[in-house]
């Protein structure tokens, strides 16, 4: 696999012309082909019903695919099975566990499942990590829905996965516990893992991800690295507040990129930041000419959310 400055990166996950269609004949997986970066945090993006929970479900050995090939750091998921599924840690998106056991018992126990042999001092570390050492005594309905979570991401650590899978991670969660559980994502991959999550916050892709796929209608449209995709599909727009409301685009101007806007109070011009020239110069002395003042100005860069909302809209 080749990354972004035509060095050679290690694949963890190849997929390869990955398909599943359900009973009642709806494909939910169209041929996917993804390679993840060992070592790398990758944000799959998509609308409700895209496959983002049916593609963790194939590569995590819970849902059965229809066609294809997957090939989990080194192990064919279907030939051999139980070591691709030693190497992946899934935190599902609905909390399930056995509410009245205690935090400690339910890791060890998540351990013990995976054939691994005992090891306290690791699940002791995954514990304080997490901020839940100080809980392992307690019984699990006694927890905060946020601790709750945290136990989900302990247990599906406790066995050492080399891949984590972490399916809207954060949803429900407030926004400082949030922010706490981006750090320790962050500290999970500097430790070796590969991380790849799903999520409904864009801003969560944004902040996080190394590189972003967006997945619609069972077809992954896109794969790039986040900034590339910034660079390459970001737009800025300049907004002039104008001195006198517009009704129309002044005569001579039809070739810029211009609408009005705020009832003809706004006059915004998108451009191409990344471009030699961004003809906001001779924009300016144009509408200088024509006589159109404005009092104020500001530039505004389109989000993460602006791209995908307009990939998404452009294949619908």
């Amino acid at each position: 696999m080749v990354g972004p400055k035509g060095e050679r990166v290690e694949s963890i996950i190849s997929i390869q012309g990955l398909a599943k269609t359900y009973a009642g004949g709806f494909q939910a997986l169209k041929g996917v082909d993804l390679e993840i970066r060992k070592g790398e945090i990758f944000a799959l993006l998509g609308p409700n019903g895209a496959g983002k929970t049916t593609l963790i479900g194939i590569v995590c050995g819970l849902v059965r695919m229809t066609g294809g090939r997957v090939i989990a750091d080194g192990h064919d998921i279907q030939k051999d099975y139980r070591a691709a599924r030693m190497k992946i840690g899934l935190v599902p998106q609905e909390i399930s566990t056995d509410a009245f056991e205690k935090v400690w018992d339910t890791v060890k126990f998540s351990r013990g499942l995976f054939g691994r042999a005992p090891n306290d001092a690791h699940l002791e570390k995954v514990l304080k990590d997490l901020s839940l050492w100080d809980k392992r005594g307690e019984k699990i309905m006694a927890l905060s829905g946020g601790m709750k979570r945290r136990v989900m991401i302990a247990k599906a650590l406790s066995h050492e996965p080399s891949i984590l899978f972490l399916d809207e991670p954060t949803a429900g969660v407030d926004v400082e516990l949030r922010r706490d559980m981006w750090d320790m994502v962050r500290g999970l991959r500097e430790q070796g893992v590969t991380i790849i999550l799903t999520t409904h916050y864009i801003e969560e892709a944004e902040e996080m991800a190394d590189r972003i796929g967006v997945i619609s209608n069972g077809e992954l449209i896109l794969v790039e690295d986040k900034d590339v995709l910034m660079r390459k599909l970001g737009k800025k727009q300049l907004t002039l507040q104008l001195q006198e409301p517009l009704t129309a685009i002044p005569a001579g101007l039809e070739a810029y990129p211009l609408e009005l806007a705020a009832e003809g109070a706004e006059l915004v011009y998108t451009f191409d930041a990344q471009a030699e020239t961004t003809g906001i110069a001779e924009l300016m002395k144009r509408l200088a000419e024509r006589g159109v003042d404005f009092k104020d100005l500001h530039t505004q860069e389109s989000s993460l959310e602006d791209i995908f909302v307009s990939l998404v809209r452009a294949r619908a």
